[in-house]
């Protein structure tokens, strides 16, 4: 198995649709996450490297 790759969310979306509401997500700005190393897709932004990808290829929240 690969190790998961840790990563800062710089940055959330207002939540997923369902049955024509909106579910707000669990994660937020600024927590360190967990996450598969082939999870999300590559992005280069202002000549940064970021990921974009989906609640459900979060791992976990690493609690400080």
């Amino acid at each position: 198995k690969e190790k998961p790759q840790q990563g800062k969310v710089i940055a959330v979306g207002p939540g997923r649709h369902e049955d024509g509401k909106v579910i707000p997500l669990d994660i937020k700005k600024g927590d360190k996450v967990l996450f598969g190393k082939y999870a999300g897709s590559e992005i280069k932004l202002d000549g940064e490297e970021h990921l974009i990808m989906r609640e459900d290829d979060i791992l976990g929240v690493i609690e400080d």
